[in-house]
């Protein structure tokens, strides 16, 4: 077995199986020993329980979660890393690769065959080019998963992970508080992959509650509520929404000052419970 934390070792891998790599598809190796084991050990899978990985690249991170899950299927959208896991991957007994799109395919119906009676969790390093994209499609479908453990770009997890009524939260901050709990585990330097990218990374957990953490009345009018705040976020709410929304500025300010929310608000000082109320209103309208 090859080290596969050898930056050499790894490019005679590649070459040996022809393998060039995508800028397209922000393909990134991880080659620092230290990472992996340590995403393993925080996503929150043991024995008894199984992993969807989302784009495992050359298997280091997938050789990681075998050794701490029951199972572990790992979806891998570029068919020429194909054999290369099939030899980096062939002491992992318990490691099942499936060749596809992770937001194209029926992630339910993959859960419900692959791990039947198992408790699930995502664990992944996440292309930048698509990490919001694929977070929301695995929070959004509601999926039998408890946690999600995702390598992002380091802006962007400060971003995901903002909280609400803070200047860092953006639509994405408030969208992923409505599903999950999420928290930085800890930060990744640029030169623990291969190639290096022009950033440094973080790992981020979503922790994903039994029962949901917000009562809404429409959860579509919610999300169009969040999407029509932030879509100005130099202006204030009122601004923002009538802009985008078409309600009348004054008859939304009346609105909100009777539902106890300031008209001179911008998006990123409401809290979450805030900004449910104005997607309730917003609804009521």
């Amino acid at each position: 077995m090859i080290s596969l934390s050898d930056a050499r070792a790894v490019q005679a891998l590649l070459r040996r199986h022809g393998f060039h790599f995508s800028k397209a598809m922000g393909q990134n190796f991880i080659i620092d020993d230290t990472v992996c084991p340590r995403m393993a050990q925080q996503c929150g899978a043991d024995r008894q329980m199984g992993v969807l990985e989302v784009g495992p690249g050359i298997g280091v991170l997938t050789h990681e979660l075998s050794a701490v899950a029951q199972k572990v299927v790992a979806v891998e959208l570029d068919k020429r890393l194909l054999p290369v896991l099939k030899e980096t991957l062939a002491d992992c007994e318990n490691v099942t690769v499936h060749n596809g799109d992770i937001l194209k395919i029926d992630v339910r119906e993959l859960i419900e065959k692959e791990f039947p009676d198992m408790d699930v969790v995502v664990c992944a390093n996440l292309p930048y080019y698509i990490t919001s994209p694929i977070i929301m499609k695995l929070l959004e479908e509601h999926l039998p998963i408890r946690a999600l453990t995702v390598m992002v770009q380091k802006e962007a997890a400060e971003r995901i992970c903002a909280e609400p009524g803070s200047r860092a939260c953006g639509a994405v901050s408030a969208a992923v508080r409505y599903y999950a709990v999420p928290e930085i585990l800890f930060d990744v330097g640029r030169e623990s992959f291969l190639p290096a990218p022009n950033v440094d990374s973080a790992v981020i957990r979503l922790n994903i509650p039994e029962k949901p953490l917000y009562a809404v009345r429409d959860e579509k009018q919610f999300f169009r509520t969040v999407q029509a705040a932030f879509a100005q976020r130099r202006k204030t709410v009122v601004n923002s929404v009538s802009a985008t929304l078409g309600i009348p500025k004054a008859e939304l300010a009346e609105k909100m000052e009777a539902a106890g929310l300031s008209p001179q608000a911008r998006a990123e000082q409401l809290t979450m419970d805030e900004l449910v109320r104005l997607a309730d209103l917003l609804g009521q309208a």
